[in-house]
């Protein structure tokens, strides 16, 4: 028996609370029994990256899920939380590409089979902190079922999808202008760019002479080098007389023609439009509905390659040096700067993204959308807050086809191979490709393989127990920040792949949590801004939920993340109070 004296003064949680989840997770507490067909409540966990880390955005996404969770159980139904990583393709890469680059190597020098095994090393030693951080924190979850976006069970599931879309027509290869990452060399997604407001400029360009001139208003002004027509509404009087006639493009010695198009806005600036097919997407959609040339003007490090006095010149250096040689001729009409306007940088490595034709996989998303905004508008799947059911159909009823290859090493490799005379095949599981052709060097999005999440990681495409108990799951609780990038995707393939059942009952979105300056708590703050007077939203709490756990109870201090922001506006375009 402890006596009085040997007993602590004061109880001290982290010395506890460990040896009790450890107790709970050892008995098997949270690891439901597979009754198909009995009364069950699953939810699968959004994936983190795997070179993450929780920030207390995750600790409220955890702390909504394990109440839903724990209340069920309570209850007395079959209940599955199911964990997991995302293998997070240019993040993961980038962090061990920076690793190398100590020891004074690239992956080149390693070569793609070492490099890869490379990354499964430091997966193996360094990722997946953020299980331990959850295991801190006290989440019932079910390890017994953890799964990661690149084992051997969710590989399968890729290329199962993959093969079943490529043969359905769903999936094509085609040159289309993406986002591109001149220093990660890659295509990215659309979450993968961030857009902030830069100090730029905005330099007016007389094209042609004399009464064919126009003049046209461009922020990079290097791109002019790779213009194949000048645009103008068709309505606009003040050009109609130059729309089918050709002009001089300054500094090239091309003449390009003048083209009418609905998409120019007459208002906007001189109402005429420099046309850059291969390096603007709304150029591009010009481009197509005219017919016109596509030129290349920078390689994918973004080098200028056209011929002349700017060959090899970075593109931001080539910027000032094109301004310089048009305002020697006289071509400058007006220069604004700062010019401040939206700037996509890569979200990895900041770099200033930069569209470009390429040659990439897509999927061809209409049929798939349109199934995705049926299962929501005829109740199958509920939207919690219901007033973010229409921005869910805005994107989903005008999605553009989902470029979904990656010039990256770490990921699913694309299963298609090549062999002589431009054939190909698509190979699935268990299939082998023609002795002595060769497969494709892209692998696939980050996000096409969590978009198999819900179904994925119960067995599919094997018809499993836990797939017809848990499958569809009971709900979803995430930010609303991916309803479009991550949820709709997940709608997308769970409707295709299980034959019409939707991956989930109820969406449940909840607020981003940010500080005072309505930027997510995972985001730095702008360096040399003015504090606000406002209270920063969850001020007070740390940026990792499970650093102080030892100071309190881990259900007090997630009680606390839980009651600050849920009291918060819910409005997604309301700012922090």
């Amino acid at each position: 028996m402890t006596s009085r004296d040997d007993l602590p003064t004061q109880y001290t949680p982290a010395d506890v609370e460990g040896r009790l989840y450890e107790r709970w997770t050892d008995g098997g507490h949270f690891t439901p029994a597979v009754v198909p067909g009995a009364p069950s409540f699953s939810i699968v966990i959004p994936p983190p990256n795997v070179t993450g880390s929780l920030h207390v955005g995750h600790a409220l996404d955890h702390s909504i899920q394990d109440a839903l969770v724990r209340r069920q159980r309570m209850r007395g139904l079959r209940t599955l939380w199911l964990p997991g990583m995302d293998h997070a393709g240019i993040a993961t890469q980038n962090v061990v590409e920076r690793e190398l680059a100590k020891e004074g190597l690239s992956r080149h020098d390693l070569g793609r089979d070492a490099f890869v095994k490379k990354v499964w090393e430091w997966k193996a030693e360094s990722g997946g902190k953020i299980l331990g951080q959850m295991r801190r924190l006290g989440d019932s979850v079910d390890w017994t079922r953890e799964r990661f976006t690149m084992d051997s069970g969710l590989s399968s599931a890729v290329l199962t999808i993959f093969k079943r879309l490529y043969d359905d027509g769903l999936i094509y290869r085609a040159e289309r202008i993406i986002n591109w990452c001149p220093r990660c060399l890659t295509a990215l997604s659309d979450i993968e760019v961030e857009h902030s407001d830069d100090d730029g400029e905005l330099v007016s360009i007389r094209y042609g002479s004399g009464d064919d001139s126009i003049v046209v208003a461009t922020t990079r002004a290097e791109t002019m080098l790779g213009d194949t027509a000048v645009a103008v509404h068709p309505d606009d009087s003040r050009y109609a007389h130059l729309v089918g006639r050709e002009i001089e493009l300054p500094l090239t010695g091309r003449h390009i023609p003048i083209v009418a198009d609905a998409h120019v806005d007459p208002s906007f600036g001189t109402g005429a439009v420099k046309v850059t097919p291969a390096h603007d997407p709304n150029d591009f959609e010009i481009g197509q509905r005219h017919d016109l040339e596509m030129f290349t003007i920078m390689d994918e490090r973004g080098l200028i390659t056209a011929h002349g006095p700017f060959q090899g010149l970075d593109r931001l250096e080539a910027r000032p040096a094109v301004v310089d040689a048009l305002r020697e001729q006289g071509r400058i009409v007006a220069e604004v700067r700062p010019y401040v306007h939206a700037v996509g940088h890569c979200s990895r490595c900041k770099t200033v993204v930069e569209p470009r034709v390429s040659l990439q996989w897509f999927v061809r998303v209409a049929p798939l959308a349109k199934a995705a905004g049926d299962a929501v508008r005829d109740g199958r799947v509920r939207i919690v807050p219901t007033e973010m059911a229409p921005r869910y159909f805005e994107w989903v009823d005008n999605m553009h086809d989902w470029c979904i290859s990656r010039q990256l090493w770490w990921g699913h490799r694309i299963p298609v191979w090549y062999g002589p005379d431009g054939s190909s095949v698509c190979v699935g599981p268990g299939e082998q490709a023609p002795e002595g052709w060769t497969q494709d060097t892209d692998v696939l999005d980050t996000w096409f393989s969590s978009a198999l999440w819900p179904f994925s990681t119960l067995g599919w495409p094997e018809d499993t127990p836990e797939l017809r108990a848990f499958y569809p799951t009971s709900g979803l609780v995430t930010g609303y920040d991916i309803l479009f990038f991550w949820v709709a995707r997940m709608m997308m393939f769970g409707l295709y792949a299980m034959d019409g059942v939707p991956p989930f009952e109820t969406i449940a979105l909840h607020g981003m949590v940010r500080d005072g300056y309505a930027r997510c708590t995972r985001s730095p703050r702008p360096q040399g801004s003015a504090r606000r007077s406002a209270r920063p939203v969850g001020v007070g709490l740390p940026a990792d939920p499970a650093s102080t756990m030892g100071a309190g109870t881990s259900e007090i201090q997630r009680n606390t993340i839980a009651e600050q922001i849920l009291a918060l506006p819910r409005d997604p375009g309301m700012p922090p109070r």
